[in-house]
Order: structure tokens, then C-alpha cells, then sequence
């Protein structure tokens, strides 16, 4: 009963919220979300759609993608809608205010967002107060970025810290180099600097794991916009930089068919489901080019049962919702479970 009555609270919501400046709309959300958090209770996924990936256990393969709560201030309440896991992040060293507002708009009619948020969040000591108090039972990933203001040749430093910080509480650590709303930021996916963060990080896994006593798995997250070149390139640096895995993919800068619909000389990233067919398709080739042990996380434009389902079939492990979810509630979390439960047709 009270799941059903926190369920049609949220659908309920959901039109009045549509009317609200984006990211007010998302903050509200989450403030309701947490108030009625004694009232909800997830129907439980079947047990059949348990798996095992990068030596860790997953309820079901579903989970909320980075960005939806960067600072870890609501990892209870999404967590007790069902998801499997969930990314917070992006988390940098120090908090930062993000971009200028308004930086996130809806494409009306196309289930699509554009953003330029700018890894705003409260820095990764406060995260780390949120996770410590967390009693979150899922896997908790976390995504970890540079600030803005830290010169590209120390990014590494910036990476590295936040690994430091979060790494007791990780179960798993995003390192997202292909957010296109810091400057410069997608360039540390080219071979020099994918090497040069990515190296750092693995030296400092190495003596915190002896720390620690546990591998924290390390995962890549990719932009969409590269060409297949420059993906069989970044798929050989995966193996030989011996990474745990990959996230397919962050937003595109490909927003020409959208220009009516967004202020003039708008920048940022889309999401949703125009992103999807680029999603799939570089699953498809990662899958094709890492072999079928490869961890891959699926995410981008999964705004259904239906795109949750390709995303599988393109050759990803788990999956990833974030602005399916922000626009279809929670039931969105029990049509795509319901779907992947189902018996093949």
C-alpha cells in the first residue's frame, strides 16, 4: 500500500513539475523524493536478473547515471526506488559553482535535454560526509572530475585526490574525462592524456588497496561524438591500460538539429533519447572490439522498456537512466525490470 501510494505521488508530480525552470524542477524532485522516502517500498526485482561485474554483486542491472545526485545529499531515497547502483558524481577536490544559469533546458516533444551544468557540486569532502552516513545497500559508484580552474597538465593531481578521498567508500570509481561542459576537458580522451590520468589513478589504486584492503574497480566513462577510429584507438588504450571497464556514453555536442529549440549560441550536452542510436552504436563496437567478457555499462538515451533492451543487445552488461528517469518517474525503473524479466519472444 504505501508503495503504491508514494508511486502515484510521483506520477502525480510529474506534469506540475514540467511547467518549472529544469533545474528547479530536478532540485524539487529530489526534495520530495527524500520527504517520501518512509513511504516507498520497491517492489523487489526477480532474482534471476542478479549478475556479477568487476568482481562485484548487482541486485539487477539497472542504475541511475552520474549527475542526477552529485553530492551523495539523497543516495537513500533514489536508492530505495529499486536501482541496483547508483553513480554520484561528478565530484571535484573543491566545491564549485558550475556554470552560469540557466544551463539546462528541455527539447519539448523529443524526451530530450541539453546541459552545461559544469560539475557544479559541493566538493569531495562533503560527498564523503554524505556517503559515510549513506545506509544504502546497492553498489555505490562514484564519478570523479578536475576543477575547472585546475590547468589541464595537473589534471591528473585532481583525479588522483578525489580517488584518495572517496576510495573506503566506493564500490566502484567513474572517471569521467568526456563531459563536454569543462573546457578542454574531452581532450584527456586522446592516447597522452587518457595515459597520464589513467596511470596516476592506477598507482594510487595500487597502495590503496594495500591500504585498504580491497581493488576498487576503475571504469572510463566515453563521450559519444568520437568517429569508429577514434574508438578502436580508445579501445586498445582500455586494454592496455588493463581498466576494469567502460561507460558508453556521456552527452554529444551535436546539437544542430536542436538550435530552434535552445537559446542563441547555446552550448552543452544532449541527453535522452535522440542520443540513444549513438549509444547503441558504440556499445556494438567496444563489444566487437573488447571481446564479450569486457565489463560495459550502457547509458544514453534510455527513455523506455524498448531502448533499455537494445542497449543490452548492443552488447552492454548493466544499464544507466538519467533523463528517462527525470522524465518518467520511477515507473520507468519497473517497466524496464519488467521487460528484462520477461521470457524472450
Amino acid at each position: 500500500m504505501k508503495g503504491a501510494l508514494s508511486s502515484a505521488l510521483a506520477r502525480a508530480s510529474l506534469p506540475a513539475l514540467s511547467h518549472l525552470d529544469p533545474e528547479i524542477a530536478h532540485d524539487l524532485a529530489l526534495v520530495g523524493l527524500k520527504l517520501v522516502q518512509p513511504l516507498w517500498r520497491a517492489r523487489p526485482a526477480p532474482a534471476a536478473l542478479a549478475l556479477r561485474l568487476c568482481g562485484l554483486s548487482f541486485a539487477h542491472p539497472l542504475g541511475l547515471a552520474a549527475g542526477f545526485d552529485k553530492n551523495g545529499d539523497y543516495l537513500d531515497a533514489l536508492g530505495a526506488l529499486g536501482f541496483a547502483h547508483i553513480e554520484v558524481g561528478t565530484v571535484t577536490p573543491r566545491a564549485q559553482p558550475g556554470n552560469p544559469k540557466p544551463r539546462l533546458f528541455r527539447i519539448p516533444g523529443r524526451q530530450a535535454l541539453v546541459n552545461r551544468m559544469g560539475f557544479n557540486n559541493k566538493g569531495v569532502d562533503h560527498l564523503v560526509r554524505m556517503l559515510a552516513r549513506s545506509h544504502y545497500r546497492g553498489i555505490r559508484g562514484i564519478s570523479i572530475g578536475k576543477n575547472a580552474d585546475t590547468p589541464m597538465d595537473k589534471a591528473e593531481a585532481d583525479y588522483v585526490l578525489c580517488l584518495r578521498k572517496v576510495y573506503p567508500y566506493a564500490d566502484y570509481v567513474a572517471v569521467n574525462i568526456s563531459s563536454p561542459n569543462t573546457e578542454r576537458l574531452r581532450e584527456l580522451q586522446g592516447s597522452d592524456g587518457l595515459h597520464r590520468v589513467v596511470g596516476a589513478l592506477l598507482e594510487a589504486r595500487h597502495s590503496l588497496s594495500q591500504q585498504f584492503g580491497k581493488r576498487v574497480p576503475l571504469l572510463v566513462k566515453i563521450a559519444p561524438d568520437l568517429d569508429k577510429e577514434q574508438i578502436a584507438s580508445f579501445a586498445q588504450a582500455l586494454r592496455q591500460l588493463d581498466l576494469d571497464g567502460v561507460i558508453a556514453t556521456n552527452t554529444s555536442t551535436n546539437l544542430q538539429e536542436f538550435a530552434h529549440a535552445l537559446p542563441a549560441n547555446q552550448q552543452g550536452g544532449l541527453s535522452g533519447a535522440p542520443l540513444h542510436r549513438q549509444s547503441v552504436a558504440i556499445i556494438a563496437q567496444l563489444r566487437a572490439a573488447l571481446g564479450p567478457d569486457y565489463p560495459i555499462i550502457g547509458v544514453g538515451g534510455i527513455v523506455s522498456a524498448e531502448s533499455a533492451l537494445e542497449s543490452v543487445k548492443a552488447g552492454a552488461n548493466l544499464l544507466q537512466i538519467y533523463t528517462g528517469f527525470a522524465l518518467h518517474g520511477p515507473s520507468l525503473i519497473e517497466q524496464i525490470l519488467a521487460a528484462m524479466s520477461a521470457p524472450p519472444r
